[in-house]
């Protein structure tokens, strides 16, 4: 193995060589750099896309600060070289290295992969191939690196276990550092890989697929998921950190354009409303909230130390945080005359408030202005759970383009269960009704941005039964809204259907899905979420060579009894609450936001003694253990059908 000058020497060598080599030089503000040879544990941060994409992520930059903040160990970045630089790297045997220090990705003692999503699946293959470790988890040995997975694709962790130690399910932060000190203290033990596995999976919210087996049915219907020992849980139980960590205050400033150049603070994790579609709302329960002053101290550290002119305020309905308004003033008044741009994304539109578009409106360049009505007729709106009514959503547009917005951009879903013609018609009536808004206000300028993504079901979500549409379905219905949006001032855009081909197959997929994603990879899939690397063809091929259906995964109903190869990943959300919300569905009766009225989800049962160890506002479920709250959940609950 090379050492940190060897691989600098040839890293030289070659960045005149490729397409931005900034990509490949670290040494950024911010950076952390601790003495290797002083650190008793060693945690490389991969993610597994080119540097553009992976340094804006927040949470493995969260993840970065914290360990950095251990006086034991330490925690270096690794990014997949784009495909220029990896044929270099393969011709002049350079293995993948981290930013900091120049050490090779086998050096480290843990390796810890993001995995959002599922089209990232065959860069974690390129990532561990450059990085000089086998592939697969049962062919390492006690000198290789342990390798662990977090992120919302590992909910369903099975098409990648072949690939993955270890996977921590649920809230990253105290579940990485529990991870890293029991792995410190098996070094420090002499431990063996075997060992050290089995104290893992004694870590709450980790698992160890290889201490299970899987067995199937005749029919290919997965038949059950056990433990191969004693001792190992039959169930893994998400983690779930009980407050909030402090905000990232010294973000690292990249050295090129990424995909996101500003500040960003997550203000609030989790969502209240239960849109039935979104795989996010479901895992991250329950809501936790930021206060408004750690949140402007936080911006405050960040601007000094990174010199941005932008700031991101998260959360997946950033208009439901609960002090969203007393936020954005307190920002504005705070920073206003920096001439600071900030983003408040994920807006509802039936919570919006003119009060708080106007306090926005005084800090942000008036770009598109975006809503997210996920389905055009209130009666799918209704299925999925989304209820805003059209007058509503009208009046909307017709405030933002008063106020000088001259783009509205309206994000919209086709594939929804039980979704008709007539309801990707009326995107387009929506979309031109839209328009007509703002022609009203401001004559010829006002336009529309309509993006049609295609509806993937997911696992621990109401709709984790239902077929996702097929490749027919989805283009005639991207067809039909080609021919009815012909209007030069509405802009569309969709989303490849091969490509949600691809996410419907892992989303849902089950262990032996991994044979499918190593052909893949060995036919040369990589970059499969850049639509110009994708191919298809190849992945049609690996599902032929490991005897498998695609449509198994995809086109299939499953029934409600079925057992599905997730269920050992407890995500907090009961199956009884799934099936009971899969039913109201499709009767079209709508779920109250959990703020008003508890819906006994299953996240209190589970999380009970956290809830009560940590009452007060700072959660947005019932408290537990007597009061007027608690009486409410219990009569939620009751109502629901379920204790509290």
């Amino acid at each position: 193995m090379l050492s940190p000058a060897e691989i600098e020497k040839r890293l030289l060598r070659l960045l005149p060589r490729v397409e931005k080599p900034a990509r490949y030089v670290g040494g950024e503000l911010n950076q952390v750099v601790k003495p290797w040879a002083r650190i008793p544990l060693r945690v490389a941060l991969a993610f597994p896309d080119i540097y553009e994409i992976g340094m804006p992520n927040l949470g493995l930059a969260a993840l970065y600060e914290l360990v950095n903040q251990q006086p034991e160990m330490l925690a270096e970045r690794v990014y997949v070289p784009w495909p220029d630089m990896q044929a270099l790297m393969r011709a002049d045997e350079l293995p993948l290295f981290s930013l900091e220090t120049r050490h090779a990705l086998r050096d480290f003692d843990l390796v810890g992969i993001s995995l959002p999503y599922e089209s990232i699946y065959t860069n974690v293959l390129s990532l561990l191939a450059l990085g000089g470790i086998p592939l697969l988890a049962n062919a390492r040995t006690d000198e290789d690196p342990l390798v662990l997975a977090g992120g919302h694709a590992t909910f369903n962790p099975e098409p990648m276990a072949d690939f993955i130690d270890a996977f921590v399910i649920g809230d990253g932060e105290e579940a990485l550092l529990d991870v890293a000190h029991c792995l410190l203290e098996a070094k420090r033990n002499g431990a063996g890989r075997a060992q050290r596995l089995r104290a893992l999976a004694a870590i709450d919210g980790v698992y160890v697929p290889a201490l299970y087996d899987v067995s199937y049915h005749a029919d290919g219907r997965v038949a059950a998921v056990d433990p191969r020992e004693d001792g190992v849980p039959q169930q893994i139980h998400k983690r779930v950190v009980a407050v909030l960590p402090p905000p990232l205050t010294r973000p690292l400033v990249p050295n090129l354009d990424t995909v996101h150049n500003r500040v960003a603070v997550e203000i609030m994790r989790g969502c209240t409303r239960g849109c039935r579609f979104c795989h996010a709302g479901m895992v991250t329960r329950p809501v936790r909230e930021r206060s408004v002053e750690a949140i402007v101290e936080a911006i405050d550290a960040a601007l000094e130390a990174t010199g941005f002119g932008e700031v991101g305020l998260l959360s997946l309905s950033s208009s439901d945080y609960s002090q969203a308004l007393e936020l954005v003033r307190t920002v504005a008044a705070r920073f206003g005359s920096r001439r600071i741009n900030i983003s408040l994304p994920s807006l509802r539109i039936e919570s919006f408030s003119v009060e708080l578009m106007q306090a926005l409106a005084g800090n942000s360049r008036r770009g598109g202005f975006t809503l997210a009505p996920e389905a055009a007729s209130e009666r799918m709106r209704a299925i999925i759970n989304k209820p805003v009514a059209t007058s509503q959503l009208l009046e909307t547009a017709r405030e933002i383009f008063s106020r000088g917005w001259h783009t509205i951009k309206l994000y919209f879903m086709i594939g929804h269960p039980e979704e008709t013609l007539a309801d990707v018609e009326a995107i387009a009536a929506l979309c031109q009704a839209v328009l007509a808004e703002g022609r009203r206000v401001l004559g010829s300028r006002a336009k529309v941005h309509a993006g049609i993504s295609t509806f993937v079901p997911k696992p621990h979500t109401p709709f984790q039964w239902v077929p996702c549409d097929s490749l027919e379905q989805i283009t005639a219905k991207q067809l039909l809204l080609r021919q009815r949006l012909r209007e030069r001032a509405i802009k569309l855009s969709w989303s490849d259907p091969h490509e949600t081909m691809l996410e419907a197959w892992l989303a849902r997929g089950d262990r032996r899905l991994g044979a499918v994603v190593l052909a893949a990879w060995q036919a040369g899939a990589s970059f499969d979420a850049w639509r110009e690397h994708f191919r298809f063809d190849l992945w049609q091929q690996a599902f032929a060579a490991a005897g498998l259906a695609p449509e198994f995964y995809t086109h299939r109903p499953r029934p409600l009894e079925e057992r599905l190869p997730w269920e050992h990943i407890d995500a907090g959300v009961s199956q009884r609450f799934l099936r009971e919300d899969r039913a109201w569905s499709a009767a079209q009766r709508l779920r109250d936001d959990c703020r008003e009225r508890c819906s006994a989800c299953g996240i209190l049962p589970t999380f009970k003694a956290l809830r009560a160890a940590h009452p007060g506002p700072g959660w947005k479920c019932p408290e537990v253990g007597g009061g007027a709250a608690a009486t409410a959940a219990a009569a939620g609950a009751a109502a629901a059908g379920e204790p509290a």
